[in-house]
């Protein structure tokens, strides 16, 4: 991919981690399905207060997210490099799917909120950074943290002038993506989830075609 695809792809997939994390946090009521940070406060905060009956499914959703994060590296790993990101989109887009057909189901929330922290614990495999910021991930915190640190630098006149520009939009992207979860949620309700587990696969035919379209050059007949 070029620079400004990957951009792009990071972008969606971003977007795509805010709608899906609005959805988990409006049901689960107040949990995260891609943010583990406010998750392992939540299970500090149950284990702090000697309630560990509430500690269970934070520490389940943590749980699911590293699997989901090692099924993700595994599969890049093991996968050829140009197969990597349609492996990993693959994978995510199965996950979220079940999560959407166990919600419809009526099972209980919280296992189709594990089916969605294990997508985006794998996630975070496909494009973790294009040239000097994160994209395509979970961490958004790390994300503010370098916007500062690269507009410091740029005011300071002793960084690009719009260095900045490219966490500032990962940070955007997660944002418009969490309104428009929730949006959605208010008029679908757990049927949303059909809009990322179609997202996600819909990127996975796309980087799968792609790879297809620009396959390595046969080298020369031998004689």
């Amino acid at each position: 991919m070029t620079r400004r695809w990957q951009i792009g792809f990071g972008l969606v997939l971003t977007a795509l981690a805010g709608f899906v994390d609005a959805l988990g946090f409006i049901r689960l009521g107040g949990l995260y399905t891609s943010l583990m940070s406010g998750n392992t406060t939540q299970l500090a905060v149950a284990l702090g207060h000697g309630e560990p009956v509430h500690a269970v499914l934070p520490a389940l959703l943590i749980a699911a997210f590293m699997v989901g994060a090692v099924t993700g590296g595994a599969l890049a790993a093991l996968t050829p490099a140009r197969w990597v990101t349609p492996a990993v989109l693959a994978f995510e887009a199965i996950a979220v799917t079940a999560a959407l057909v166990t919600a419809l189901e009526g099972a209980r929330l919280g296992i189709a909120a594990l089916f969605l922290a294990l997508a985006m614990g794998g996630q975070n495999a496909v494009l973790a950074h294009v040239q000097g910021f994160r994209a395509g991930t979970t961490f958004i915190t790390g994300a503010l943290f370098s916007f500062g640190q690269k507009a410091a630098l740029a005011l300071a006149g002793r960084g690009p002038r719009f260095g900045w520009f490219g966490d500032a939009a990962v940070w955007i992207a997660l944002l418009v993506g969490a309104v428009s979860g929730t949006l959605a949620h208010a008029y679908l309700g757990v049927a949303a989830l059909a809009i990322p587990a179609a997202i996600a696969g819909a990127l996975c035919l796309g980087a799968g075609l792609f790879t297809l379209a620009n396959r390595p050059a046969a080298g020369p007949a031998r004689s």
